[in-house]
């Protein structure tokens, strides 16, 4: 098992999992965290952190695109271990339902 973010963290980003990762698992894009799904050691620490319920357990049904995206963008993108700034519209975007139309597949800034 692993944890996996899914559409709720896109263009919210707010980044309070970031901090409570023991083994930094988590890689920023422009709008959107991922979660290294070799790296996750299933602490599941970061799963009450995330305060739009973005990150959830790989057992769940019907995640197999997010894992996907996960896997995928950690290989890309730089990693995260530190809370950076979450972007200026997220409370905006936080409650906002389908949200995958507005993924960017950019990385975020290193750091």
């Amino acid at each position: 098992m692993t944890y996996v973010v899914t559409e709720s963290c896109i263009r919210c980003k707010l980044q309070d999992c970031v901090e409570v990762c023991p083994v930094d698992c988590f890689y920023e894009g422009e709008n959107f965290l991922v979660i290294h799904p070799d790296e996750c050691i299933d602490c599941g620490v970061c799963e009450p952190e995330c305060p739009v319920e973005a990150i959830v357990p790989d057992t769940e049904k019907g995640l197999e695109k997010w894992l996907e995206i996960n896997r995928e963008y950690a290989a890309k993108w730089p990693n995260i271990t530190r809370k950076g700034t979450p972007p200026a519209d997220a409370d905006a975007w936080r409650d906002k339902p389908d949200k995958a139309q507005y993924f960017s597949p950019n990385p975020g800034k290193k750091g």
